[in-house]
């Protein structure tokens, strides 16, 4: 099976959407780069690395040092579809990632979101 379009995707070209989707609802670029930081285990140093290159999703993932143990911890609907329930690793990363952006854009505190 083709792997889905989404994993070439530069992870850069993305990552400036998160930032606007929180930005509309009063939050910040810092909250944004703690998720995806807490998610990932880069330091705020590696992620600016990693948006730099252009690595795409797939990159990102499969570079990132460590994924946070509290993963399992992230349950909901993303796009109608269920985070916990995605069967495929990479594309569950980036659910997970969409996920946790969402919860900051819905105003959720960082205490909650970082699990």
């Amino acid at each position: 099976m083709a792997a889905h379009r989404v994993f070439a995707t530069p992870f850069a070209s993305v990552y400036p959407l998160y930032v606007q989707k929180a930005q509309r609802k009063n939050r910040t670029k810092d909250e944004v780069d703690r998720i995806v930081c807490w998610l990932t285990g880069y330091s705020p140093a590696q992620l600016q690395q990693q948006i730099d290159s252009g690595a795409s999703f797939e990159a990102f993932f499969d570079q990132a040092p460590a994924l946070h143990p509290n993963t399992a911890l992230i349950k909901g609907v993303v796009c109608g579809v269920r985070v916990e329930a995605v069967d495929d690793p990479l594309m569950q990363k980036i659910r997970w990632l969409d996920k946790l952006i969402d919860e900051l854009a819905k105003g959720k505190a960082m205490e909650k979101i970082l699990r």
